[in-house]
């Protein structure tokens, strides 16, 4: 006779193991991570995330079946968002660990950082009190609604395909610190190597608005 106690714990098992499959897939954590920059249509994560529409509405479809995500109507279209902010802190835990964990990862994470100088060296604390001050100037190179959605203190919008036609905006005498969605990104690369190119002092900051808030630090919003 099957133990009954035996019967509940294989059940609430197989509800965690639940997330484990819908996270199993590489495109569905890209998805996850594009979602904790703010809501997009179907059509924006296929394009993000370099899908067909198709495989983009399946994807998020398990993710939903989750509870990871939700939707919301407008009109002819549906956006979807993370279903609360603890998803996106389970990504940014989860990214950690593997690369805490995986030697691959951690290789692959270096080959990022071409030159010793392009990341930021300032501590959190630091650059915040650098920004306020005005001695450093933060750029944020995602498009402009993920950085109304939400965005790091003292930050400016300068989506990276605006960057080269706005150069003359940054000041040539201060160092400017590009972040874009966190450290799988490469928009904050790019934009470091073409501000260089004009003479400009930049480096790029790995963290993006979810690990930021994922360690407690304060994330400003459009209307703030």
């Amino acid at each position: 006779m099957t133990d009954p106690s035996r019967i509940i714990k294989d059940r609430l098992y197989a509800q965690v193991a639940r997330m484990g499959k819908a996270i199993s897939s590489p495109k569905r954590l890209e998805l996850i991570e594009i979602l904790c920059q703010g809501e997009k249509t179907v059509e924006q994560l296929a394009a993000d995330a370099q899908i067909s529409m198709k495989l983009a509405s399946a994807h998020l479809k398990e993710l939903r079946q989750a509870q990871l995500v939700e939707t919301r109507r407008d009109g002819k279209y549906i956006h979807y968002r993370v279903s609360s902010l603890a998803v996106g802190d389970f990504w940014v835990a989860l990214r950690a660990l593997a690369e805490d964990r995986l030697v691959e990862l951690q290789l692959a994470l270096a080959q990022l950082a071409e030159h010793s100088d392009e990341l930021s060296p300032l501590t959190p604390a630091e650059l915040l009190q650098r920004a306020a001050r005005g001695d450093v100037v933060v750029i944020d190179v995602r498009p402009r609604e993920e950085y109304d959605t939400g965005h790091l203190p003292h930050a400016q919008s300068m989506p990276l395909g605006e960057l080269r036609a706005r150069v003359r905006e940054l000041p040539r005498k201060k160092p400017v610190v590009a972040y874009c969605r966190g450290p799988f990104c490469l928009w904050g690369k790019e934009a470091v190597a073409l501000l260089r190119e004009h003479g400009i002092h930049a480096m790029r900051l790995q963290d993006g608005v979810p690990e930021w808030r994922a360690a407690g630090r304060p994330v400003e919003t459009e209307n703030e």
